[in-house]
């Protein structure tokens, strides 16, 4: 089937979410290929889900592997490769023990829940976010999403979310009273437009938490998993919440997610407070592992950091020859192109050249490549950056 094929069929049987242009059949490492043959340099990664590229031939052969022998069992019963998986990240975020579900939106379901059955005895259930996070697309992710683009027409909204400004420490303590019950917060917000936490920001919140004994939660679901260059991004700070998400890249495209809690968390959800039918299955827990024994294997935490920082640099070159780009942003490879007005032009431009972005929050041009990604590669995508930039200027 060629692209309109495609198209017609997805038009008639799928409901209308997403708007796609592109029918991708194919991919290798860092590249696709579409339905007419048409080569790109994928600069999203699935929306940072494969962090060590299509298809990675460890990551392929741990599933195929798995598949052939058990695929899934319920958590009725143990299988050999959760808790296998559960040791391997509480060893790399200090301690604690997993819960694993499915998705990002799932996961951080359960973080709530877990902060408001900790918080239950004192009446505690408010879970203060931030304005221009991003959390999910559940009733209560949404609502826990500082974005009320997402929210409009879905009211009445579950109660119990208050929002503060990110990078203002004194916002959040000011949302604090006796009904709080945990703050939930990025260490870089991707969907509000890749933007980092001030060093000072996330270390006040880790201290104001200890302070009101209530939770640091922090959302990884796209940060997490090497993305900016350590495990989990707010290791870049150097401060350890009570508990985290994961999803996106954990799996590499397989759908899994996780919490990750701190032994003073650890065995609040006890059996019969939370669960999940798919969760940790022997499948999906089986390319998590081959995911994080390959992202060690590879050196790709330190690939994170170099090339991001190339990325970083070739695009500041590009920013300061046009007063309609502001500059950049982000940290490893999570990088942003901050524009002064709406980036879906330079996204669509960029995608007929070749290279694979995405336009958020409005006016930011977003680059999420695989950490697979090599300095030639990211000097191809700065090169197709500079060239659509021209193009557009002499518009």
């Amino acid at each position: 089937m060629n692209t309109a094929e495609i198209a017609e069929l997805h038009k008639k049987y799928v409901m209308p979410t997403y708007a796609p242009e592109l029918a991708l059949l194919k991919g290798a490492g860092t590249k696709v290929w579409d339905a007419d043959g048409n080569e790109y340099l994928d600069f999203l990664a699935g929306i940072a889900v494969l962090n060590v590229g299509h298809c990675h031939p460890a990551v392929v052969k741990a599933i195929q592997e798995q598949a052939a022998k058990l695929m899934h069992v319920s958590n009725l019963y143990y299988n050999e490769q959760q808790p296998k998986l559960a040791q391997a990240l509480v060893e790399r975020a200090g301690g604690g023990k997993c819960f694993f579900c499915n998705s990002g939106a799932e996961a951080n379901e359960g973080l709530i829940k877990l902060a408001r059955l900790r918080g239950s005895p004192k009446g505690r259930f408010e879970v203060i976010t931030m304005k221009n996070s991003f959390h999910g697309r559940t009733l209560a992710t949404l609502t826990a999403t500082g974005q009320e683009k997402v929210q409009k027409g879905f009211a009445p909204l579950p109660e119990g979310f208050v929002y503060a400004e990110f990078n203002d420490l004194a916002s959040c303590e000011a949302a604090i009273n006796e009904k709080t019950a945990a703050i939930l917060v990025e260490a870089v917000q991707g969907e509000g437009g890749v933007v980092p936490a001030d060093p000072a920001f996330l270390q006040g919140l880790r201290k104001l938490c200890d302070e009101k004994d209530i939770l640091l939660l922090c959302d990884e679901v796209q940060a997490g998993m090497g993305r900016t260059g350590h495990w989990f991004s707010f290791q870049k700070y150097g401060v350890q919440p009570d508990a985290f998400s994961l999803a996106k890249a954990l799996g590499n495209g397989f759908p899994i997610g996780a919490i990750v809690a701190a032994p003073k968390v650890a065995d609040i959800f006890q059996p019969g407070n939370h669960a999940t039918t798919f969760g940790g299955t022997p499948l999906a827990c089986a390319a998590a592992l081959a995911v994080i024994e390959t992202i060690e294997k590879e050196h790709l935490l330190e690939n994170a950091q170099t090339t991001g920082a190339l990325l970083l640099e070739k695009l500041q070159t590009i920013a300061e020859k046009y007063d309609w780009i502001e500059g950049t942003r982000g940290c490893g490879l999570m990088v942003g192109l901050v524009l002064k007005d709406s980036a879906t032009p330079l996204q669509k431009l960029l995608q007929k050249k070749g290279l694979l972005t995405l336009a958020t929050a409005g006016n930011i041009l977003r680059m999420l490549p695989p950490l697979i990604v090599t300095a030639e590669e990211v000097e191809q995508a700065a090169a197709l950056t500079a060239e659509a930039c021209k193009e557009i200027d002499a518009m």
